[in-house]
């Protein structure tokens, strides 16, 4: 696993980097303390056997730099990461490339798609935002979490991901501490809460591509949403494909938001089958 600094536009973007081949982008979600590698660390050693595995820290979160003052709200950061991923690709003289992108990440994988179409290929979505949907509770509270900066909330928010915490209950409470030693760097506090402001419906609502912008959004999708998610309801991915013209679902049963994780080896199944064209998008 290779480590690098790139220069992308005004910032400065952490980047983990892992095989050969074609270009695939993976872009993290938003919880508290979150980074390419929290999201990541199992897909890029597997998928990178196939392919070239780009996992960015966006602007505001984890080694990538943080703007200072911060924009305020969602859009205003849009904006930062479309044009931060777009010199990524620029950076490292790659014409086009694959994406990946996992819950707030899916909803900028779709602005790059509307942005700059032509320089990417087939697009992975999982448990993406970009849809219409209500503020859960536990969304509420993870984006919330600085109300409450603490161990026990940040535990409470790793089990949210996961339908069955089976699987990491050995290593929650070292898992939580990671997570929280991350939150809790000024600079992190400082872009978390600038992003996620109250009223968070706000912020839900200025992440959804509208109906008539996906329409014209021709790329292979595949979709992928754990049927119990109780961050971002699967019902975002229904809308999706309903007017993604080339899209398909695929949901996961006793599955929450973390499917890359909780169910690694279907999701790397999918992602792999897909990417080579041997599993459509629909």
């Amino acid at each position: 696993m290779e480590r690098q600094k790139v220069t992308t536009g005004a910032y400065t973007t952490h980047l983990y980097r892992e095989g050969e081949g074609e270009a695939v982008l993976f872009i993290h979600g938003s919880g508290p303390g979150a980074t390419a590698w929290s999201n990541w660390q199992l897909a890029l050693p597997e998928l990178g056997r196939d392919y070239l595995c780009l996992a960015p820290d966006l602007v505001g979160y984890g080694e990538s730099q943080h703007p200072d003052p911060p924009p305020r709200g969602v859009r205003g950061w849009m904006r930062l990461w479309v044009d931060q991923l777009l010199a990524l690709l620029d950076a490292l003289g790659l014409e086009r490339a694959h994406l990946v992108g996992n819950s707030l990440g899916g909803a900028i994988a779709l602005h790059l798609l509307l942005e700059a179409p032509g320089r990417f290929g087939r697009v992975v979505l999982m448990g993406p935002a970009g849809g219409p949907f209500a503020l859960t509770p536990e969304l509420d509270r993870i984006w919330g979490f600085y109300e409450d900066p603490t161990l026990s909330a940040m535990r409470n928010a790793i089990r949210w991901f996961a339908y069955d915490e089976g699987f990491i209950a050995d290593r929650l409470d070292e898992i939580a501490r990671m997570r929280l030693e991350a939150a809790l760097r000024p600079e992190v506090r400082r872009s978390f809460e600038a992003m996620w402001p109250r009223p968070r419906q706000e912020a839900i609502d200025q992440l959804v591509v509208p109906a008539s912008a996906l329409r014209r959004i021709p790329h292979p999708v595949l979709i992928i949403h754990g049927l119990q998610d109780r961050i971002v309801p699967y019902t975002t991915s229904l809308y999706l494909a309903e007017h993604l013209p080339n899209a398909g679902v695929h949901l996961v049963a006793r599955c929450s938001h973390w499917v890359q994780i909780e169910r690694a080896k279907e999701f790397h199944f999918l992602v792999r089958g897909f990417l080579r064209g041997e599993l459509g998008g629909s």
